[in-house]
């Protein structure tokens, strides 16, 4: 077969009129069935000959064909619409004014008197509207605007939402019933004179002729062309209210069969409808007409037969599928959604049969090829469901865009060749004043400092290079000399000098660089450049926490600032979220603007960003209950981490209703871990650890940074579970030795300068500076968008009364012989502190101690602060008295 469709090319053989040849049918869009007697397949099969009908074809205008003209007459029908729909408008606020201008438009009486038209669109429209409206059918001309405008609109887009012959029929009654309509209206009401044009002349005209032969009964009239036009248009059979619902949930999905007269039409998505036959067939050749050439390769239909099942009811019939295969490549064949143990669809009207096709000019059968249909399995709903996209919650959201950074003009080298000379010779003199000889070396030009790689003489040893550290520095008159004896993976020795003019890293110039616009990680991080001059971005997901200390205003603050930065540059609100500890109430409060978007905080809190100590406990608690919910839903999915999770999830193989849920990952920040740690001490550290050990896989991440790297800051505990680290500059070795197990951190330049830490992998790097006014824009720019309705709210933690569970073991009999006049001493004062009772009641320290405690049982003070003097409950002495008295009894 050499074609599947049939057209009457000018290259087709020569033949006598209506003689049949052997091609194939063109493929029908739908199938259509008629009532008979005894079914298709009882009959005998007998050659359909052709009926001679003469035929006759209009000679075909190529530019029809042509898609520039049809976009061309496509939106002149649109822009017609538009014009109409102006001029009308414009006719029934300047008609009367017009009127005498549009009676003489023909005169040069109208040029040379210089009248001119009100209407919107001048005398051209006043004449138009006048045309239509005045001497037409009045109002009901707007219908005449849809009209062109369905038009245009189907040349041009090629697809109608409704069908053609619907539109012409609905616009055209409408036309002319409501002229008729407001004809009779005006008519009965006698106000031709002023409202004459809602008519026009034809409803007039007809109006008054109705009038004058049938008299009122002409609304009558109108009202039954209205109900004849409505039970027809919309093929209303019944009265009968019937619930839709229940009708389909009575038949099972995709076995809806048309009724007499109708086309039963199966659409790509699984659902059935039905349509008007006579219609669709005409609609489809006017499409054919004008889409001829488009629509040739796109029409790839099914053709059904019905057969009469020999085990079925004797009042059930059912329709089998078959298809005439054809001969261009199609998409696979898509199952239709039929019950998944019965292939057959049943039907209420017997002895139906497939009506055949019929050309202009000829008859086509050919044996129909069996459709073979998979069972569904039992759970499978036969409609593909998309993957769930946690983003469409915020589906206008807009990530920043690098116009809100400042461009502080980087990537220019500051060093010149002069320098490097100067710095190289002086390291071969000061070697060689050692007996070092160096065979050969080398510089790398990064933002901050120069690296300087040498290859010393065989037989020298590097611990002794190692040990001219400051007398290198001093020969340079240089700070922060570092020698990195020898560099990983390499077999030379580095000396890394400072440059006499830094580069300044901006954020924008690492953003905006493809390795970070292209970066795959879950939580990338821009820190900076590295000495020679690479962009070092790493994944905080895989760190997975990170531990930073430096001096003030070395540039601990700013690298807080770059992290955050880079994430928001990066992350979907609904893929992140950060919980923001500031004890320090002035370094993070310019993200209290995106509180709707990203932050995430405790549910009876007021501020998205902690500052109490207090709240800050309650925090990091309530943190690990959201670890172990995670924990527990992982568990319930099988999987080992929140990526997997998360993929499932969005695959819809979890079950909402079982609790679980779309996890965002959430970023820990503590600003300075150091005020933490004297005031909430066990309290605080107890959490981070629990976090810092157990919170890699459920997507929970810690950024925690600290001035002060001291033991008792950064204990063992926090220390072990932090593999990776930043310093700073720091003042003492024993602080870089503190974060980073090795020295160096105090030679470092500063500003930005830092060292990162990896295991045993030491990277010196210039971290990217954001100043202030760039992070105030991004939050800005951010925060005017639409949030969420609040911030992400963690679990609810209650934590215990203070001092419950001693106040209730407290026995007033058993208690210190100066309990009284220590209670009497602390409520005086107004001062709950050890110390006090040491120095009023000379006593020893563990003694006061154990007053303290005894006297926060009892209510008298409260727990314990830190450094702070614990809050004393009682306001006077009055109140104490009471207090005792009640003890006593």
């Amino acid at each position: 077969m050499a074609k599947n469709t049939y057209r009457n090319e000018a290259g087709n053989e020569a033949r006598q009129m209506n003689a049949p040849r052997n091609v194939t049918k063109e493929p029908l869009g739908r199938n259509e069935f008629r009532k008979s007697n005894e079914p298709k397949s009882e009959k005998p099969k007998k050659e359909r000959k052709p009926i001679a009908w003469p035929t006759f074809r209009f000679p075909q205008i190529s530019f029809l064909k042509d898609r520039r003209f049809q976009l061309l007459a496509g939106f002149f029908f649109l822009l017609t619409s538009l014009y109409l729909t102006i001029a009308f408008v414009s006719f029934l606020f300047t008609g009367p004014a017009d009127q005498s201008v549009v009676e003489a438009l023909n005169q040069t009486a109208v040029k040379d008197a210089g009248l001119e038209s009100e209407n919107w669109l001048g005398l051209t429209g006043a004449y138009i509207a006048n045309y239509f409206i005045n001497e037409w059918v009045g109002i009901g001309a707007f219908f005449l605007i849809p009209l062109v405008f369905f038009w245009g609109y189907k040349i041009v887009f090629r697809r109608t939402f409704v069908s053609v012959s619907s539109v012409n029929t609905f616009c055209l009654f409408g036309m002319l019933w409501t002229s008729l309509l407001c004809g009779y209206l005006v008519l009965s009401s006698n106000t031709v004179a002023d409202y004459g044009f809602f008519s026009g002349g034809i409803g007039y005209e007809t109006a008054l002729w109705m009038e004058s032969i049938i008299g009122w009964g002409s609304i009558l009239l109108l009202a039954f062309l209205l109900i004849v036009f409505v039970v027809f248009f919309f093929n209303i059979t019944t009265l009968k209210a019937t619930n839709p619902q229940t009708e389909t949930a009575a038949k099972p999905r995709g076995n809806q069969i048309a009724a007499d007269g109708e086309t039963y039409e199966q659409l790509s998505t699984g659902f059935n409808h039905y349509t008007n036959p006579v219609a669709n067939l005409e609609e489809e050749e006017e499409d054919e007409e004008f889409f001829e050439e488009d629509e040739e390769l796109e029409e790839v239909a099914e053709t059904f037969t019905v057969k009469k099942p020999g085990g079925n009811s004797a009042n059930g019939h059912a329709l089998e599928l078959n298809v005439t295969p054809p001969v261009v490549v199609a998409p696979p064949v898509v199952t239709p959604p039929a019950p998944a143990n019965n292939l057959s669809l049943q039907i209420e009207t017997p002895h139906l049969e497939l009506e055949e096709f019929e050309d202009e000019e000829e008859f086509i059968e050919e044996e129909p090829v069996e459709l073979d249909v998979t069972p569904l399995p039992d759970d499978a709903t036969g409609i593909a469901i998309e993957n769930y996209d946690p983003t469409l919650d915020l589906a206008r959201y807009q990530y920043p865009n690098l116009e809100l950074l400042n461009d502080y003009g980087g990537n220019k080298i500051q060093v010149s060749k002069e320098e490097l000379e100067a710095n190289k010779d002086k390291i071969v003199e000061t070697l060689a004043n050692y007996s070092i000889g160096i065979a050969s070396i080398k510089a790398t030009i990064g933002p901050t400092v120069t690296l300087y790689e040498i290859v010393p003489d065989a037989g020298v040893r590097i611990s002794k290079i190692k040990n001219l550290e400051d007398d290198i520095a001093l020969s340079l008159a240089a700070l922060g000399i570092r020698i990195i004896a020898p560099i990983p993976g390499k077999g030379t020795i580095g000396i890394e000098v400072p440059n006499k003019k830094k580069e300044m890293v901006a954020i924008k110039s690492i953003l905006s660089t493809e390795k970070f616009l292209k970066s795959e990680m879950d939580l990338p991080i821009a820190f900076g450049k590295t000495i020679t001059n690479e962009v070092f971005i790493t994944d905080l997901a895989k760190m997975p926490h990170l531990l930073m200390a430096g001096a003030t205003g070395q540039g601990k603050s700013v690298g807080l600032n770059t992290i955050l930065t880079s994430l928001l540059y990066k992350k979907h609100p609904s893929q992140l979220k950060f919980v923001l500890v500031d004890p320090k109430k002035v370094e993070l409060s310019l993200f209290n603007k995106i509180e709707r978007h990203f932050l995430a905080k405790l549910p009876d809190s007021e501020e998205p960003i902690i500052t109490d100590t207090k709240k800050v406990v309650n925090t990091l608690n309530s943190l690990c209950m959201e670890m172990d919910m995670r924990y527990d839903l992982l568990k319930d999915a099988g999987c080992r981490n929140l990526k997997e999770y998360n993929q499932k999830f969005i695959e819809r193989r979890l079950n909402p209703k079982k609790g679980h849920r779309f996890m965002p990952f959430i970023v820990l920040v503590i600003d300075e871990l150091a005020d933490l740690m004297m005031t909430a001490g066990k309290e605080v550290e107890t959490p981070i650890a629990r976090l810092a050990q157990l919170a890699r896989a459920i997507g929970i991440h810690l950024v925690v940074a600290t001035q002060r790297p001291s033991v008792n800051v950064i204990t063992g505990i926090i220390k072990a579970n932090f593999p990776c680290r930043i310093s700073f500059k720091v003042t003492s070795k024993i602080d870089s030795r503190t974060i980073l197990d090795t020295g160096g951190a105090d030679q470092l330049v500063g500003q930005g300068d830092m060292l990162f830490s990896v295991g045993s992998d030491l990277i010196r790097l210039q971290c990217a500076f954001v100043d202030t006014p760039e992070v105030d824009r991004i939050c800005d720019f951010i925060g005017d968008q639409q949030g969420y309705s609040d911030a992400y709210l963690l679990p609810e933690f209650v934590g215990d009364d203070s001092g419950g569970g001693e106040k209730a073991d407290f026995d007033p009999s058993n208690r210190d012989p100066l309990f009284e006049e220590a209670a009497r001493t602390i409520v005086m004062h107004q001062q709950g502190s050890t110390s006090l009772l040491q120095r009023r009641l000379k006593l020893g320290y563990n003694r006061a101690g154990r007053l303290i405690d005894q006297l926060e049982a009892a209510g008298v003070v409260g727990p314990f602060e830190g450094s702070k003097a614990r809050e004393v409950l009682i306001p006077d002495e009055y109140s104490l008295e009471q207090l005792l008295n009640s003890m006593e009894k």
